[in-house]
């Protein structure tokens, strides 16, 4: 995790938070996503329910193929298969706030290596869903967000959470997500892992298709 720094002191390696922001607009309409990509993530729930899940992500587009690795420590002799499209939520021109949409005021500096990345309090314009952003970090070196932190309410649940990301060969993705829930009023909380990406040119048509089921054993008339 990034750990925020009293660094609110004018300094001659900061840059100015407005020319930050600037850069931010723009490097967010010229980021690129990936249109072909495989990768891991692992997910960990503790509350309500209780689940360790290792999974296999292909994607090309719209089209998913998420494949059950292994389920509480344990690996699945046979790998369960689910076939769907929709968009990438975490996608990172997707779920970065917009200067149209978000007031974001400076608040200060992190040290992340050779630089400094600018952290910013979002407030929305025009809240209309149950899940806003409240705090949005921007890497100093190339102004995409590193950081993006958000906060949820709803019928029996309020929670918040944010979301690292950082680069993978010439893309920019999400690395690890963090969440706390109060489900029904009992604790919940949830992390969130990818790994192991990779960015072929393509995947062949069968990925995306239902696996085929085993065929069905039956025993000889006698």
């Amino acid at each position: 995790m990034l750990a925020l720094v009293a660094s609110l002191g004018a300094s001659s390696s900061h840059l100015d938070s407005q020319y930050v922001l600037a850069q931010y607009a723009l490097a967010i309409k010229a980021v690129s996503a990936p249109k072909v990509v495989v990768f891991s993530y692992t997910v960990s729930q503790v509350g309500p329910s209780n689940i360790e899940q290792h999974h296999r992500i292909y994607r090309s587009g719209l089209d998913v193929r998420d494949d059950t690795l292994s389920v509480d420590g344990i690996t699945l002799l046979r790998k369960v298969a689910r076939i769907s499209r929709y968009e990438d939520r975490y996608a990172i021109a997707r779920f970065s706030p917009s200067t149209a949409s978000y007031e974001l005021l400076f608040l200060g500096t992190v040290k992340d290596g050779r630089h400094f990345d600018y952290v910013y309090e979002a407030t929305p314009l025009n809240r209309s869903s149950g899940t806003w952003i409240d705090r949005l970090t921007i890497d100093g070196a190339n102004f995409l967000p590193r950081v993006v932190r958000f906060h949820s309410a709803g019928a029996g649940v309020e929670g918040s959470g944010e979301v690292e990301f950082g680069p993978f060969g010439k893309y920019w993705m999400p690395e690890v997500a963090d969440a706390g829930a109060q489900v029904g009023g009992k604790p919940a909380r949830e992390r969130i892992a990818w790994s192991d990406y990779r960015f072929p040119q393509s995947l062949p048509p069968s990925t995306f298709q239902a696996p085929q089921p085993l065929p069905h054993s039956s025993l000889p008339t006698i």
